[in-house]
C-alpha cells in the first residue's frame, strides 16, 4: 500500500486532471517549449521567390536565428538576414544580404563590374551565375543604425537598389532585422548552412565618424 502511495503523490495536480495525464502534459510542455523557442530564438520562414538564388531557392525553408543581434552584436556584411520591410520596401517580410553597415560607402561599379565597399573591391561567388553585380549605378553612404541590403539574384531581386528615392533612401533600420539566416532545413536533401559572404573579410571600416551606430 505504501508504494502504490507514493506513487500517487507523486503525480501532478494538473497531470490528475488533463484527459490522457502525464502524456497529455509532456505534449502540451513540448508545444509550449517550441513557441518561445519559435518566438524568441528560432523561427522557420519561407523563400517566396528567386530573389537569393542559387543559394536559397523558391520554396526553402529556412531557419533565422532572433537572438544573433539581440545580445549587442549587429549585422556583418555578408550575413542574410530577414527583415520587416514595412515603411522602407513594402508590407512584408524580406530575405536578402547585408552589403553595408552603418558608416559605409557602396559604390557600383569599379572598372571590373565589382561593388566597392570603402573602397575595396568586393568578389561576391554567390551571385547567380550571368548575374553582373548590379546593373545599376549607385553611390551611397549607409545611415548609422541601418543597413543597405541586395538579393543575390541580382537581375531578379526587389532591394536597396530599387529603393533608393523611397522613404529611408533604400536603407532598411537595425531594429527591422528579425535575425540571420542559419540553415536551409527544407527540402531535407538540401539541408546545409546559409553561405555567410566571405567576400567582405578584406573590407576595411569606414573613416572615423562615417556613422556606425
Amino acid at each position: 500500500m505504501s508504494e502504490v502511495s507514493e506513487a500517487r503523490g507523486d503525480r501532478s495536480p494538473l497531470a490528475e486532471w488533463l484527459p490522457g495525464g502525464r502524456l497529455t502534459l509532456a505534449v502540451l510542455a513540448v508545444l509550449v517549449l517550441l513557441l518561445l523557442v519559435t518566438t524568441f530564438v528560432l523561427k522557420p520562414f519561407a523563400i517566396p521567390s528567386s530573389s537569393m538564388e542559387p543559394g536559397l531557392r523558391a520554396g526553402d525553408r529556412v531557419l533565422v536565428n532572433k537572438l544573433a543581434y539581440r545580445l549587442g552584436a549587429e549585422p556583418q556584411r555578408g550575413d542574410v538576414v530577414v527583415f520587416d520591410g514595412t515603411g522602407y520596401f513594402g508590407d512584408a517580410h524580406y530575405i536578402k544580404r547585408v552589403v553595408g553597415t552603418g558608416g559605409d560607402r557602396v559604390v557600383c561599379c569599379d572598372r571590373r563590374g565589382r561593388i566597392e565597399v570603402n573602397g575595396r573591391a568586393v568578389d561576391e561567388p554567390y551571385l547567380h551565375r550571368g548575374d553582373r553585380p548590379s546593373e545599376v549605378p549607385f553611390d551611397v553612404v549607409v545611415p548609422g543604425a541601418s543597413l543597405f541590403l541586395l538579393g543575390d539574384h541580382r537581375s531578379a531581386s526587389s532591394d536597396s537598389r530599387d529603393h533608393l528615392g523611397s522613404p529611408g533612401g533604400g536603407m532598411i533600420p537595425l531594429d527591422h532585422v528579425i535575425g540571420r539566416a542559419e540553415w536551409i532545413t527544407w527540402p531535407f536533401d538540401r539541408l546545409t548552412g546559409v553561405d555567410g559572404g566571405g567576400g567582405f573579410a578584406r573590407v576595411p571600416d569606414p573613416p572615423a565618424g562615417g556613422g556606425h551606430g
